[in-house]
């Protein structure tokens, strides 16, 4: 019984570790563990590697070169652009009308739960909902991203964003580029978030407010008012803290670009006589 037992416990370990030893899959060829269930109409592209005890439903498509890691998933209409990896334990995607689209070059962390139904209770069992995401971005560990919460609205996450661990982005958000957002950052549904906004660690943003590009908001903060381009804001209830200097200093403003700035601060924030 011990023997059985050890060979038993031998070969799933050898299951676990074959996709790295196995030989990797070429621009044209791919390679299936054979433990991962691959419904026979996904859609796999060239050079796609997929890990042990993987799932692939039957609208799935995936594109070439991209790597699935044991114990991920694809469920429901869901495409994979190029050169996507999915770390393990991963889901992408819902077996709901509509649609989750990821683009190229995107990393989904350990047990990031992408695309799945929204939390809101405006969603009706039927609707069509929807997520899109760009290029080039990279979402942490436990991150969870939901789709919209009605056939009109969308999702949306667009190129160069990093997403670290433990976050999450409501139905309908909108999430321009280049954006970083710390661990534990909770948007509410509909929020916005421009271009190059930097979060700090567990962030949380009122719904419907609006992130303007080049701001920061400091660690803890709750943001329930719309945070202006270029200022920083922190607070249990955020406040403006000034302009956001090393943040403009890191997207190469000038310091004449850095004056102007100041003078529209003092006379929009600091009006004499106030």
């Amino acid at each position: 019984m011990f023997t059985s037992h050890s060979l038993q416990l031998s070969e799933l370990s050898l299951s676990f570790t074959s996709l790295e030893h196995s030989p990797k899959p070429s621009e044209t060829t791919s390679f299936i563990h054979p433990t991962a269930v691959v419904h026979p109409d996904a859609v796999i592209g060239q050079g796609v590697s997929i890990g042990p005890f993987c799932t692939v439903g039957s609208s799935a498509k995936i594109g070439n070169a991209c790597r699935l890691y044991p114990g991920s998933h694809i469920f429901g209409n869901t495409e994979l652009g190029e050169r996507c990896i999915l770390m393990t334990g991963t889901v992408v995607g819902d077996d709901l009308p509509g649609r989750t689209v990821l683009g190229c070059n995107n990393i989904i962390g350990h047990h990031a739960v992408v695309g799945i139904k929204c939390q809101d209770m405006k969603y009706k069992t039927g609707d069509e909902c929807f997520l899109e995401v760009g290029d080039n971005n990279e979402i942490r560990e436990h991150t969870s991203i939901h789709r919209s919460s009605k056939s009109n609205e969308m999702t949306v996450i667009g190129d160069n964003n990093l997403i670290m661990g433990s976050c999450h982005i409501a139905h309908d958000c909108k999430v321009g580029n280049d954006n970083i957002f710390a661990n534990n950052t909770l948007l509410a549904g509909h929020v916005v978030v421009e271009d190059y906004a930097h979060t700090a660690g567990a962030t949380v943003v009122h719904q419907f407010c609006c992130i303007g590009s080049f701001s920061f908001i400091g660690g803890g903060s709750v943001v329930s008012q719309d945070v202006p381009r270029y200022v920083m804001v922190s607070g249990e209830r955020a406040e403006l803290r000034g302009l956001n200097l090393e943040g403009l200093r890191r997207r190469g403003f000038s310091m004449q670009e850095v004056r102007s700035l100041r003078t529209a601060y003092r006379n929009i924030f600091m009006p004499i006589g106030a």
